[in-house]
């Protein structure tokens, strides 16, 4: 675990494919960003609080990181989730 809120979790990607991978996901089921209801906006408020944080921590340490999320058919569940990454893939 990196960072849990009281609607957010922050950990380790458990199959990494860099080598800093921090997964964010909000604990309410929500499909993908574009699916957002209004009344969950301040679920997401909390959700890009810990990617600033989280990516915060990782620009410091490293100089730089990735932050994204998939839609739809890119996704590998369909409970979206944001990944916080640094590096270059190391699997393929």
């Amino acid at each position: 675990m990196v960072l849990e809120t009281e609607n957010v979790l922050a950990f380790y990607h458990t199959r990494t494919f860099h080598p800093e991978h921090i997964v964010v996901i909000q604990k309410k089921d929500i499909g993908s960003i574009i699916t957002v209801q209004q009344n969950e906006i301040d679920i997401m408020k909390e959700i890009f609080s810990v990617i600033k944080e989280v990516a915060t921590e990782m620009n410091e340490k490293f100089g730089a990181c990735t932050v994204s999320t998939n839609v739809c058919d890119y996704q590998s569940n369909k409970h979206m989730h944001w990944y916080v990454y640094y590096g270059d893939r190391i699997r393929d």
